[in-house]
């Protein structure tokens, strides 16, 4: 993605260990820091999921905002699968194929699973200080609107 561009948003539920890992995988496989993060759980998701006319009552989902558009569950999955380094965009160009119809009820499969599998926290994880400005629970990172890309005051 080019410095121009906005920056995509996963936004996942913070007490969930599983989407924990999965955000730290993303961290790690995000050499250019294109990703911004926020959990489900804070008045940033509310706010910007207010804007896409998004309500979740559960928290089952991680999502994705990209280019003004809301993906949700195995889509969204895959679209940052395809962002991130390394082999990662595989995953996308072999599985993009399968429809949402056919991959969700496995995604879903998994997420009903996720706190009896991995568990989870009792609070959502605080990253440190170093990745803190990526995340927008801090309100460093203006808040997107659904017809206007995000804008990082990162520089």
């Amino acid at each position: 993605m080019h410095p121009g561009n906005a920056h995509p948003l996963i936004l996942f539920d913070g007490v969930c260990n599983l989407c924990q890992r999965s955000v730290q995988l993303v961290i790690r496989n995000d050499r250019d820091a294109t990703f911004r993060f926020s959990s489900l759980q804070s008045e940033a998701a509310a706010e910007i999921l207010q804007q896409f006319d998004y309500r979740h009552a559960e928290l089952s989902s991680v999502l994705l905002i990209l280019d003004g558009r809301l993906y949700r569950k195995s889509r969204a999955a895959l679209h940052i699968a395809r962002r991130m380094d390394g082999l990662w965009p595989l995953f996308f160009y072999l599985l993009f194929w399968i429809p949402p119809f056919v991959a969700d009820p496995i995604y879903d499969f998994i997420g009903n699973r996720r706190y009896k599998w991995f568990g989870m926290k009792e609070t959502c994880w605080v990253p440190d200080a170093e990745l803190r400005a990526r995340f927008l629970d801090d309100g460093i990172v203006e808040r997107p609107t659904a017809n206007e890309p995000e804008r990082s005051r990162l520089g």
